[in-house]
């Protein structure tokens, strides 16, 4: 595993899985960039989004993690962005196709409705697939 940095971030619903996923992506040697929340108060999820989004639009990161109470919110917010193809995944497979396909850039979890072993392989997933480019590529085209 190369030492990419990685944007992470997350709601006060995503927050403990944060935590998880910050210690499994640094245990890989890889860099993490902790965009919050620290704590467990109530915050907005757009804010967040957006923290990730910009590191990523800026070089500060290669990819990145949001982490919501379900996922759908912050896979809306980031994917407002020119540029962001944020994947809400659930399973080892939607992960592995939202890179193999689509090229995503963010990968976008519910704290609240996946438990960690499942986040933690989607996670894998995620980092150690590959895009496929070719007719995948012409339709990244499409949506850009």
């Amino acid at each position: 595993m190369s030492s990419e940095t990685i944007a992470i971030a997350a709601d006060h619903g995503g927050l403990e899985l944060k935590r998880v996923l910050s210690g499994i992506l640094r245990a890989k040697g890889m860099d993490v960039l902790d965009l919050g929340t620290q704590d467990d108060a109530s915050v907005d999820y757009p804010d967040y989004a957006a923290k990730v989004v910009e590191a990523i639009l800026d070089g500060r990161a290669a990819r990145g993690i949001l982490l919501c109470g379900s996922g759908i919110g912050m896979s809306i917010a980031a994917n407002r962005f020119s540029g962001i193809r944020a994947a809400l995944v659930h399973d080892v497979e939607t992960a592995r196709l939202s890179r193999q396909h689509n090229d995503a850039n963010i990968l976008v979890m519910g704290g609240r409705l996946i438990d960690d072993e499942i986040a933690k392989a989607c996670l894998d997933a995620f980092l150690d697939t590959a895009f496929e480019d070719g007719r995948h590529q012409r339709r990244l085209d499409k949506i850009a």
